[in-house]
């Protein structure tokens, strides 16, 4: 699971506070290499710091390797679109967003792969047993070794057409799908009860429209799931899974570029973070990091979809002590973390810096980084 544990200290106390966490979390590498791994960027990585195992997901491709990047196995064979990743370390159990649509993302992965035939719709949670994971070429399809369980809510916010004034929109709340997900648990609850499936919708950066400002997190009891999960068969997708969730939360940041791409849950902190694409519309900062309070329970607010007023179940957004800014939105500039974000512990996180290689394949390393969390400053490199 991405575990860390946070300090908000008075700054008195950060030089001794990042000497003496360095030293504590000395026995992790600083830096994480994944090797070239094809021609799709990497969308999430989840690190197993008790047994030095690394998981990352590279849009058609799970990779595993040791804490020194050696490679252990991968999954092949998947023509949707593979996200975010969580892993469960009591169970051996690793939660990633897996995508099938028919829009220009999920297009553009069939054309690539050479994949043909009408474009599908489904959204899935993909489950994997990672103890299976033993070589490099396993297929998705072929080999017992993952479930996958359908998300109904997810699919027909992502189908429905709704108005605004006197247009007709795709895609209620600006829905493309799902991508953050993250294992925690019930917010603003003890940090040793039971833990729950948070999973972050997509949303389409649309300028013109109103309704697309929120994020959208969803929250699921997995421990009911082994009811639901089921083959992975692409050619005919399934429809195996909860009618609806137990919660379904918004969060206000403005509207953002594909919504939550990497979703992160601190369990000593009790907060989640938030990786995104900035979105574009001039009225917000457009942050590319947020932090979501976890300690505060939903709060009932409103919004407007369909050309009505609905109350939804709004969660914070977590700022720094002393923090100066008005703004309803607070969060950072900070370059890396949509691509993958996971607290190790102590205040440490593994950010992807993911590029392409000389050689024109995808790659990243996957940086150690601390978190500062002051109202100029979220993450520091320490030396």
């Amino acid at each position: 699971m991405k575990t860390g544990y946070l300090f908000f200290a008075l700054p008195l106390f950060f030089c001794f506070r990042v000497l003496a966490q360095h030293t504590h979390d000395s026995k992790l590498p600083d830096q994480i290499y994944s090797g070239e791994q094809g021609s799709f960027h990497v969308q999430g990585v989840a690190v197993d710091t008790a047994k030095g195992y690394v998981y990352f997901s590279f849009t058609n491709l799970l990779v595993k390797t040791d804490l020194s990047g050696k490679l252990i196995g991968t999954v092949t064979g998947f023509t949707g679109h593979l996200g975010d990743v969580d892993l469960d370390t009591e169970t051996g159990k690793l939660y990633a967003s897996l995508e099938f649509k028919d829009d220009a993302i999920g297009k553009g992965i069939r054309k690539q792969l050479g994949v043909t035939g009408e474009s599908r719709i489904g959204f899935y949670i993909a489950i994997f047993d990672v103890d299976r994971i033993t070589r490099p070429g396993m297929n998705a399809e072929e080999e017992n070794l993952l479930n996958t369980v359908y998300l109904k809510e997810v699919v027909d916010d992502y189908q429905a057409t709704v108005k605004e004034g006197n247009r007709n929109i795709q895609h209620r709340y600006g829905c493309s799908g799902i991508d953050g997900v993250a294992l925690a648990p019930a917010i603003g609850k003890r940090r040793n009860s039971r833990k729950y499936l948070y999973v972050a919708y997509g949303i389409y950066s649309d300028t013109s429209r109103s309704d697309n400002d929120y994020q959208v997190i969803l929250q699921y009891d997995v421990e009911t799931w082994d009811q639901y999960g089921q083959h992975l068969s692409q050619d005919k997708l399934h429809q195996s899974g909860p009618d609806k969730p137990i919660n379904k939360y918004f969060v206000f940041t403005g509207n953002t570029s594909y919504g939550i791409q990497n979703l992160a849950y601190d369990y000593a902190s009790g907060n989640f973070f938030a990786a995104v694409y900035p979105g574009k519309k001039h009225q917000f900062p457009n942050y590319d990091l947020f932090v979501i309070d976890g300690h505060r329970k939903a709060h009932t607010s409103s919004t407007y979809s369909d050309n009505r007023k609905q109350k939804i179940k709004t969660l914070s957004l977590w700022r720094p002590v002393n923090n100066s800014s008005h703004t309803l939105t607070p969060g950072w500039h900070f370059k890396w973390g949509a691509t993958g974000l996971c607290p190790i512990g102590n205040g440490f996180f593994y950010i992807s810096h993911n590029r392409r290689s000389e050689d024109g394949l995808q790659e990243t390393t996957l940086y150690k980084y601390l978190w500062a969390g002051t109202e100029k400053e979220s993450f520091i490199r320490p030396q």
